[in-house]
């Protein structure tokens, strides 16, 4: 019986979704801090729908597009995170801006349907709590 797409995922169903071993995911952990899956009793990871795809749009930038860890970390400042996530979709392509900021009039993921949008900007406040949180915890 397989999960619905809004199950969430163990570590290991997101790696094989994601195309990358359980090991790097941890590793993206520590370097993205937008990448922040659920953890329960004893530290086991679970992936929201949205966690999976931020990792298939990391993924993608690091191995398809050749771009470096600083490199993801600068686009998601510069672009923010609900348009990258957006390139995690196999079909989407996102123009990389090499400026320090997007156009003030450059398109937003508009293309997607609202309910996919508005689950991609819950997506980023939610990183955006986590890292709140972990600032408050100091």
């Amino acid at each position: 019986m397989a999960k619905s797409p809004s199950a969430f995922r163990t570590i290991s169903e997101a790696a094989e979704e994601v195309g990358a071993p359980q090991h790097v995911l941890r590793f993206w952990e520590t370097k993205f801090d937008f990448i922040v899956p659920v953890k329960r009793a004893g530290g086991r990871r679970f992936y929201r729908p949205d966690d999976v795809m931020v990792l298939k749009a990391v993924r993608r930038l690091l191995h398809d597009e050749g771009l470096t860890i600083r490199g993801v970390q600068r686009l998601v400042k510069d672009q923010g995170l609900a348009r990258v996530t957006a390139y995690g979709d196999p079909g989407a392509t996102l123009e990389i801006d090499s400026g320090l900021s997007p156009a003030p009039d450059a398109p937003t993921v508009s293309s997607a349907p609202d309910h996919e949008r508005l689950t991609r900007v819950l997506a980023e406040l939610e990183a955006a709590h986590a890292r709140l949180e972990a600032v408050l915890r100091r």
